[in-house]
């Protein structure tokens, strides 16, 4: 920990602190319980509860302990003093006067001590709980009359600038608690959410995400982190060694072998939200850790999957914001609009005749030519055969698969098919990625003989879906870093 000027007088205040209140870490705080029985009183709450109490003048009857973070330097007028506490969300006034404020002694066998000498000791950024009586200020503030106060914990780092945050992204991704902090300080407002709004929506996403599948009938599920197999997409795995079973294991790349085998054990509806690992590159898109929605219907097949994650986002979107109209970097984003279903060698057509397109080329010019292009929500369907080893062929047309990703903004944000479930053909389709694998594409899948095993016993038809949680969050922030959206995110170390 860095040393200064600063932190010098910290640690000063803080061994003055230890005679004075004994343990300057106390194991608890008991708040009241005044805006709702049986909930402890935050500051959001009283600020809610109370800044729009009439009469004013009754207010004194309440009396509140709160606790929080000075949000405010503590500013001295004579034998009184007025600060902000934060509990992260909201500031609340607290006023304090020498000549009726006690301390609390902090030690096992409690007691009381000089309270205006304990708030003289206090820096910005230090924990305190109060006990007093709500009243409002000549300039109309609701405040608390501090009778009691007792000190929680002590900043021993200076806080980051109140008025503008932290601006340095290195900083805030590296150092969230800093970040999430400074937002909580920061005084001025602007249309950029905080920190902690970004991933107060991210969990109000998710919760929504959850709801609607569960009320259409899915059961949560959780599947093994560590898997004897990387397999279930093409990726690098990250490759781990269990000591006792002397065995290696990999952090999954995704879970959907397991939770198409819980389809053939009787399950027809299914969901995992949980993290997928990738040993891969690093980029504005791209975390080596991310979570994934991945569900699977019996029973339906790939153009009921777009029609329900349609829906859904749709619905998830109009939770969130209150509308269907997203606004990510310049684009101006429609969820209310159907979104658009095209073939890959459809998207091709300003290129070339889709009759003239190789097979071989289609993804490699679609990536290339369109993907960054796709700026509305749209399905692309009709993907090559051979790069969906675990999706059925359409019936319409053997050399495509029945399979579909969604991308807008030009990212892929979801990946579904109809589900391969003839163990022969998924047989076959394994060995052929098992080649590939043995002339060099450490990306292929390998042999899953269990999985196979599984298929033999049956598995309904079913589609299946995958969601980028962390990229659906970028588009509802409005973060054009996934960084941004996940709280401790991946860096390269410091040198």
């Amino acid at each position: 920990m860095e040393e200064n000027d600063q932190t010098t007088a910290r640690r000063e205040h803080l061994e003055a602190l230890s005679r004075l209140v004994g343990n300057v870490y106390p194991n608890k705080f008991e708040r009241s319980e005044v805006v709702e029985p049986g909930k402890e009183d935050t500051i959001t709450a009283v600020v809610e509860k109370f800044r729009d109490f009439e009469p004013k003048e009754e207010l004194n009857k309440f009396v509140v302990r709160i606790a929080g973070r000075l949000a405010t330097p503590p500013r001295l007028m004579g034998k009184a003093a007025f600060v902000h506490l934060s509990d992260g969300v909201s500031r609340l006034q607290i006023y304090i006067r020498k000549a009726d404020v006690t301390g609390v002694y902090n030690g096992a066998e409690g007691g009381e001590v000089d309270g205006w000498e304990l708030f003289q000791l206090l820096d910005h950024g230090d924990f305190i709980g109060v006990e007093g009586y709500l009243f409002v200020t000549r300039t109309g503030e609701l405040s608390v009359h501090v009778q009691k106060i007792q000190f929680l914990s002590k900043a021993l780092l200076p806080l980051p600038d109140k008025m503008h945050g932290v601006n340095d992204p290195e900083i805030r991704q590296r150092q969230r608690y800093v970040d999430l902090i400074a937002g909580s300080l920061k005084q001025e407002k602007d249309e950029a959410l905080t920190s902690r709004e970004v991933f107060q929506r991210r969990a109000l996403a998710i919760r929504e995400l959850r709801r609607i599948l569960e009320d259409h009938g899915y059961i949560e599920v959780e599947t093994p982190m560590l898997t004897p197999l990387a397999t279930g997409a093409a990726a690098r795995p990250f490759k781990t060694h269990h000591n006792t079973l002397d065995i290696d294991l990999y952090a999954r790349i995704a879970p959907e072998l397991y939770l198409k085998r819980l389809l053939v054990g009787g399950f027809e509806k299914v969901y995992e939200l949980n993290r997928n690992f990738r040993n891969e590159g690093f980029s504005a898109r791209h975390n080596p850790e991310f979570t994934m929605l991945e569900f699977y219907w019996a029973y339906a097949d790939v153009n009921q999957m777009m029609d329900f994650c349609e829906a859904m986002l749709r619905a998830v979107v109009f939770t969130v914001l209150g509308h269907t109209h997203v606004k990510f970097g310049e684009y101006e984003l429609d969820f209310g609009a159907p979104f658009k279903r095209v073939g890959m060698k459809e998207s091709l057509s300003g290129l070339a005749p889709p009759d003239e397109i190789p097979n071989g080329k289609v993804l490699e010019l679609f990536e290339e030519h369109v993907e960054h292009e796709l700026i509305q929500p749209v399905f692309i369907t009709d993907f090559p055969k051979p790069i969906s080893p675990l999706s059925k062929a359409s019936p319409a047309n053997p050399a495509v698969a029945e399979r579909f990703e969604l991308y807008i903004a030009g990212m892929e944000v979801a990946n579904g098919f109809s589900e391969l479930n003839d163990p022969v053909e998924q047989y076959e389709r394994f060995k052929d990625q098992v080649r590939q694998r043995e002339s060099g594409d450490e990306e292929a899948m390998l042999m899953d003989e269990d999985y196979i095993r599984a298929l033999s016993y049956g598995m309904p038809p079913a589609a299946g879906i995958g969601i980028g949680i962390d990229r659906l969050v970028m588009l509802l922030t409005n973060k054009t870093s996934i960084r941004d959206v996940i709280l401790f995110p991946h860096m390269r170390p410091k040198e």
